[in-house]
């Protein structure tokens, strides 16, 4: 048997993520195990709300931020220094 563990998500990894993702992404983001996740969402109690797909359950990343208590996404340095997000001093 092997046992597959992934880390827990980054901020930046979160703060750079898609419209929606899958279930063991979010499980990641929340620092649980992807058994875990699809056993809270067969009792309706993910701690964000996720769409059935197929056979495949996603998450809107936009419900995940919330379910974080993420309001707003944060500008890092590099994105200043890249020309990705604009400063104050503009």
């Amino acid at each position: 048997m092997t046992i597959h563990i992934d880390t827990p998500l980054t901020f930046r990894e979160i703060f750079n993520l898609p419209v929606s993702v899958d279930l063991r992404t979010a499980a990641r983001a929340f620092g649980m195990c992807v058994s875990t996740a699809y056993r809270l969402v067969a009792r309706d109690a993910f701690p964000c709300a996720t769409v059935r797909v197929g056979g495949r359950h996603r998450v809107l990343t936009v419900d995940l931020l919330r379910a974080l208590g993420i309001q707003e996404r944060p500008v890092f340095a590099d994105e200043i220094a890249d020309g990705v997000a604009l400063t104050l001093f503009d």
